[in-house]
């Protein structure tokens, strides 16, 4: 820890203005990749995806829901999570059984409705935790198993960000550049919101090209207003009642693993960032339940899957203010804009090739981010058990294109690549013999740099 700056960690010692301004810093730090979520689905749904207000509302909803579940001690905001984009993709591409000649805007509550199943897995997960222990049951998904799987989430995600990107490539290249310029280069708090600036400043650029009479290479415009003129400044945000299929469950839940994985590590990171050990106190089982119930309850009424977002791991870093208070009035700031519609339209504005210069660096960092959990956990591939595992794992998640579709009982089931990779990825990590990962053992890997994910860096959420 620096203690060049002495943490506080009760911050209405600063005042009420202060206190204001560090909840919107909070708010800021989120906020670009918390919105993506719901762009990028949209483009999958053709434009009948998630809402951008329904999505800030259970953004907020979700980290108060969760500060209520960690006996207010944690200090975690919960965010849009992007380990299900690769489940989203695939429900809207579904053609078999009830989903066969669906409208896109019908198939987005059944993607929904299996976001609420892996939701509950980690009560699960939470129930096994308290019982026996958290290193036997990370013995079951070492970073041998998980890393892979996160790797196949981005990778499987890549043609959607060159098809985006293509409606025109010079906003994307703008986007892309400006995230990567200030990811590296930025300074204080401009280097926490590497996505908010790149976002914004090739929003101007496409509104300088547009006023300018610039078309896209097809020829159509680059923006169109016309649901921001038609939108109020205040509304309800439109929330939605999820449904359920076996085929989007199947589909959904099991990139809970993934997202579980993402959830330990960021408690790790927050605990070595704040110097409080959260896996004891509240207890990781905590952690667990408040991160799957405010998923599963965003999920229920239309919203995404939630996470803990290390961008604002970073701000606690960067700020030394620790007080959870700050993350909950960010959670309110949240809540606030997601019931202003004129907001949400004009995001809604953002053009498909912004979204794809982001979307080309967020989904390989996604993927790299699951490379750099195998490599600071030093899995040795050295060992024929975890080439093996991998190499499943891989083209399992990335062969199955399509997926593999069976019928039980007149019901039609799709197992997707993700799910496959996942499910064959554990037994073969049960069944073969040599297992040498224990929870724990790595200090540095599985604490201080929480399971592969930087306190510091952790700018796109896997």
């Amino acid at each position: 820890m620096d203690n060049q700056k002495e943490a506080i960690r009760d911050a209405r010692k600063l005042g009420i203005p202060k206190m204001l301004l560090l909840g919107f810093q909070h708010m800021f730090a989120m906020f670009g990749a918390t919105i993506l979520v719901p762009l990028l689905v949209n483009g999958y749904f053709e434009g009948q995806g998630l809402s951008i207000q329904v999505t800030l509302v259970c953004a907020g909803l979700g980290t108060l829901f969760f500060h209520l579940c960690t006996k207010l001690k944690v200090p975690a905001f919960l965010g849009s999570s992007f380990a299900f984009l690769g489940g989203f993709s695939t429900v809207a591409d579904l053609k078999t059984g009830i989903f066969k000649d669906m409208p896109m805007g019908e198939k987005l509550p059944y993607a929904c409705g299996g976001i609420v199943v892996a939701g509950l897995l980690y009560l699960i997960l939470a129930l096994i935790v308290k019982l026996v222990g958290v290193k036997r049951v990370m013995r079951f998904l070492p970073p041998v198993v998980t890393g892979p799987i996160i790797i196949c989430i981005g990778l499987s995600l890549a043609p959607s960000a060159i098809s985006n990107a293509s409606t025109n490539w010079l906003l994307a290249f703008i986007a892309l550049a400006v995230v990567i310029v200030f990811n590296i280069w930025g300074k204080g708090m401009f280097k926490i919101i590497p996505i908010l600036m790149g976002v914004l400043i090739s929003y101007g650029v496409a509104l300088i090209l547009h006023f300018c009479g610039m078309t896209n290479p097809d020829g159509s415009a680059i923006l169109s207003f016309s649901g921001v003129s038609d939108a109020h400044f205040l509304g309800l945000p439109p929330f939605q009642i999820c449904k359920f299929d076996i085929t989007a469950i199947l589909v959904m839940a099991p990139i809970a693993i993934a997202s579980m994985m993402e959830h330990i590590g960021d408690i790790c990171a927050i605990s070595a960032t704040v110097d409080q050990n959260f896996l004891e106190d509240p207890g990781l089982h905590r952690t667990l339940i408040g991160d799957g119930l405010a998923t599963s309850l965003s999920a229920l009424f239309g919203g995404p899957a939630n996470t803990t977002y290390g961008e604002n791991t970073g701000v606690l870093e960067l700020s030394r203010v620790h007080d959870p208070r700050v993350i909950r009035l960010a959670a309110l700031f949240a809540v606030i804009l997601g019931f202003i519609p004129k907001v949400a339209a004009v995001i809604s504005s953002m053009p498909l090739a912004i979204i794809g210069g982001i979307s080309f660096i967020l989904y390989g960092m996604i993927s790299a981010i699951g490379v750099r959990n195998v490599v600071e956990n030093h899995v040795d591939f050295t060992k024929s058990r975890n080439l093996i595992i991998a190499a499943v794992i891989m083209v399992c998640g990335l062969g199955f294109s399509n997926g593999l579709t069976f019928t039980i009982g007149g019901t039609t089931i799709t197992l997707t690549g993700l799910a496959l990779a996942a499910i064959f990825g554990i037994l073969l990590n049960a069944i073969l013999p040599g297992n040498d990962y224990t929870f724990g053992e790595n200090t540095k890997g599985d604490v201080s740099r929480g399971l592969g994910m930087n306190p510091q860096n952790s700018d796109i959420e896997a």
